[in-house]
């Protein structure tokens, strides 16, 4: 079983059972640097939750045969920042701000603005220059970004 997808299937359910959703997962490394990350979106998403599921999850791949071998288990929430490496990453994050790198032939370019629609073809960004299309294809990485705004000074 030490293949991603299989490991995904046997996470799934786990999560779904808790009413939550795997949002994605990565299996890296090897020998004593082997590590197993968790992305877990849902409602209630909090460190006490990820603690729970963390412990939950590790009981329960400590079972599965292929993961016999040590590595490192880290179960977290997407964050303010995601990375979109997915179709439904991108779905989900239609209205926000991404930037996204990607290639075209020997041409890398860098799209920053916000995400306007996303298919299973690829994307549309509203940049400074206008809307731009981007196949998945070409998706060298991609996250959404997020701005802290300076709160007013009190009294103004």
């Amino acid at each position: 079983m030490t293949q991603v997808t299989d490991i995904w299937n046997v996470v799934e359910q786990y999560l779904a059972a808790e009413r939550l959703e795997l949002d994605d997962l990565e299996l890296s490394g090897h020998g004593r640097g082997r590590v197993l990350r968790v992305i877990v979106d849902g409602e209630d998403v909090d460190l006490d939750r990820l603690t729970g599921l963390s412990r939950g999850l590790s009981r329960l791949l400590d079972d599965e045969p292929g993961l016999e071998d040590r590595y490192q288990l880290e179960v977290s929430s997407p964050g303010l920042e995601r990375r979109l490496r997915r179709p439904s990453h991108f779905k989900k994050s239609v209205g926000r701000e991404v930037m996204v790198k990607s290639t075209s032939g020997e041409l890398r370019t860098t799209h920053r603005g916000v995400l306007t629609d996303a298919d299973e073809s690829g994307i549309v960004i509203d940049s400074e220059l206008g809307p731009v299309s981007v196949s998945y294809e070409d998706v060298v990485s991609a996250k959404t970004v997020f701005r802290w705004e300076k709160a007013p000074k009190p009294g103004h």
